[in-house]
């Protein structure tokens, strides 16, 4: 069987309003133990292979088999921080192995009446099969943002 070779890109851009200061939200991202308490698929998910090194040059990675679905794995490089202001990362996720996509996120963080104001904007190139998923990066970014909203209530 031979794969169809195809290339889309997506992009998106999500806002959030966190009633918490600045660097509470940051610390969510900044420290491995936070991060650790919201990333990822929480029940739906067994854990697998985790590095986490916040820093410019720094990698992470998040790796989980899906309950009877397929094994997922996020690998990012931290490109640009700025303390409470914003992180880039470039990512690349594999779904049972295979490369799905490359993306380009950045988080920005700006203190507000309310607490924070999150924006998350990516930017993302999807390989053969997965050219359509598109709309389910945005709605699987949507869930961790939510997923960050109840980590700090």
């Amino acid at each position: 069987m031979t794969t169809e070779r195809r290339l889309a890109r997506a992009e998106f851009t999500l806002t959030r309003s966190y009633p918490v200061p600045v660097e509470r939200v940051w610390g969510a991202f900044a420290e491995e133990q936070q991060k650790l308490a919201w990333w990822g698929a929480g029940d739906s998910m067994e854990p697998g292979e985790w590095t986490f090194d916040f820093r410019i040059g720094g990698r992470d990675i998040a790796e989980g088999k899906f309950h009877d679905g397929p094994v997922s794995r996020y690998e990012a490089t931290y490109t640009d921080i700025v303390e409470h202001i914003r992180i880039v990362t470039t990512y690349d996720m594999w779904i049972d192995g295979a490369h799905m996509s490359t993306s380009v996120a950045s988080l920005e963080f700006e203190p507000s009446t309310e607490g924070t104001q999150f924006t998350h904007t990516e930017h993302g190139v999807f390989f053969d099969q997965f050219w359509a998923d598109g709309p389910n990066r945005e709605q699987g970014s949507r869930g961790l943002l939510d997923a960050l909203g109840n980590y700090l209530r």
